[in-house]
């Protein structure tokens, strides 16, 4: 007996030399590769910090010794998401604000100031997420109410889409603005030749000079809880579209200091100081931090009229939006950035902004293979510009737009422009990828509803019942793919994430449902069971 168990013993010490070491070995699951063959696999073994081998799990717990194993019983493992247009520190700032999201009415909005300056009593009010298209009264606000129960504090409200502000007077001296300031690019709306408050895109910079800045420490707590959202909803990897040298700096100190996990590609804000600080550097690429790209405005937002259209909005027909940069300048630019190693992502919402940025990128780029510069949103356009898009000029969109907007876009634009707005199917159909995101805080945060805007073309009520412009629904597999791989390739990141495959990064996302199988209206509430990154959890439910 003693001889046998020595023999045993000796048999399993034999067995353990042979098998090679790992440092984390996930088993008894459904593991989604998004390979180029759309793989599943049931195990993955996982070493310093990227995938070593995926397989069967009887196979992988026979060739390879890991010091830690977990049996996922079934659950659903998918490559880490990747947010392709989202604004991280941005969703940080807005955590210290009030919440205007979903509000019903100006009259609620300015409740939830008050209770909120109950609270904090701040020095300077501010607060984001309000839209006039949710309210009955679909007109854009005035200032009139803030200045009587606010006459002395300082107030700026940030509409949903980040191109308005509603201020109050005292914001309004303060910007040393009155009813005579002019405005370059954007508008100041009066009413009756009164200042309303309400200022869209370029004269919102006179507000943002006059908001006192972030602290570092501040900074720093909110690239954190911003974070730690992301991590929550399966995110491991975000595109922060347009960040001072300030803000980059920061996350990249936080990412040596081991302060800040989450991977970052950020595009740097169109101001010159920075842009050619960064151009003369020369890209940043680091395994969490990558600055290769600079983000410029070429129009602004639909829901506040200042995308630019080729013929004027439907629902006011003296107007056709502005441009945010004049032709001239935004070439100019263009040229700059096609000169550098740097990728050029513009974001363009009307189609007479799509169209100069299109033609712009295609006459720059035409020597210029695998620049894979980006048109951030390409949300309306016309049947003559699909033709400019590629590989090389990418459409970067975000389907819960489309569900947000379904309400009152017709009103914008009329019934023949909307059948080429939020056209996502075409654009697929024209390029062979389409990398998605959610432009969070404008959207909610969560990666599930793009899924799910993106398949059903619904509103998380399921409506409408046959989806928006269904023709323009992707499938499951193309939208995964639009949240990982794509993702990745639009940012030149192919190679080391967006899929799980041997020698990537081990980032994934562990469900206990399958969003590839159950009905699509479960979707939207599904919770992400962890979340890792480098092999390591970052995040458990």
């Amino acid at each position: 007996m003693k001889k046998l168990i020595l023999l045993l013993l000796a048999f399993i010490l034999l067995s353990c030399q042979n098998k090679i070491e790992a440092d984390l070995l996930i088993q008894n699951a459904t593991i989604y590769s998004v390979d180029d063959e759309f793989g599943k696999y049931q195990a993955m073994a996982i070493k310093d910090g990227k995938v070593f081998a995926l397989g069967k799990s009887n196979e992988l717990q026979e060739r390879y010794i890991a010091k830690k194993k977990i049996d996922l019983d079934g659950k659903f493992v998918y490559p880490g998401f990747i947010d392709a247009h989202a604004h991280l520190y941005g969703l940080g700032q807005n955590l210290r604000q009030v919440d205007l999201k979903e509000t019903q009415s100006y009259d609620e909005i300015v409740q939830r100031i008050v209770d909120h300056q109950k609270k904090n009593n701040a020095d300077f009010i501010l607060g984001r997420g309000w839209d006039q298209n949710d309210w009955e009264n679909k007109e854009f606000p005035t200032k009139d109410t803030l200045d009587q129960l606010f006459p002395d504090t300082p107030i700026a409200l940030t509409r949903i889409d980040g191109h308005a502000y509603l201020v109050n007077q005292k914001a309004l001296d303060m910007a040393g603005i009155d009813k005579n300031t002019t405005a370059d690019g954007g508008e100041i709306i009066k009413k009756n030749g009164e200042l309303t408050g309400v200022l869209i895109d370029n004269p919102m910079s006179m507000i943002n000079a006059i908001i006192p800045k972030a602290t570092e420490d501040q900074v720093k707590e909110n690239l954190k809880k911003a974070e730690q959202y992301a991590f929550e909803y399966g995110l491991t990897s975000v595109v922060d579209a347009g960040l001072p040298r300030k803000i980059i700096e920061s996350i990249e100190e936080m990412h040596q200091s081991g302060e800040l996990d989450i991977r970052i590609y950020a595009m740097v804000a169109n101001n010159k100081q920075d842009v050619d600080y960064y151009l003369q550097k020369g890209i940043i690429q680091k395994p969490r931090l990558s600055v290769k790209s600079i983000k410029v405005y070429a129009d602004g937002a639909l829901g506040s009229r200042g995308a630019v259209l080729r013929k004027p909005y439907s629902d006011q027909p003296d107007h056709y939006g502005k441009m945010l940069i004049s032709v001239e300048d935004f070439k100019n630019v263009a040229q700059k950035i096609a000169d550098s190693e740097y990728q050029m992502n513009t974001h363009a919402i009307g189609d007479s902004a799509n169209a100069v940025v299109l033609r712009t990128y295609d006459k720059l780029l035409k020597d210029k293979p695998n620049r894979r510069w980006r048109v951030e949103h390409a949300q309306v356009l016309d049947s003559s510009l699909y033709k400019y898009f590629s590989n090389n000029i990418i459409p970067s969109v975000q389907p819960t737009h489309a569900t947000s907007d379904m309400y009152w876009a017709e009103d914008r634009l009329g019934e023949q422009r909307i059948e080429h707005a939020y056209a996502y199917k075409k654009l697929l159909d024209e390029v062979g990828i389409l990398p998605l995101g959610t432009d969070f805080p404008v959207e909610q945060v969560n990666p599930l509803l793009t899924f799910y805007a993106a398949v059903s073309r619904q509103d998380k009520s399921g409506y409408p019942e046959d989806g928006f412009q269904s023709e323009d629904a992707l499938s499951r597999k193309q939208a995964l793919k639009g949240m990982t791989i794509w993702a990745a390739y639009a940012n030149f990141e192919e190679e080391v994430k967006g899929s799980l495959e041997v020698g990537k990064y081990a980032d994934f996302v562990i469900f206990d449902k399958d969003i590839m199988s159950i009905p699509m209206n479960e979707i939207p509430s599904l919770r992400v069971k962890a979340t890792y990154i480098n092999g390591e959890e970052v995040y458990a439910h």
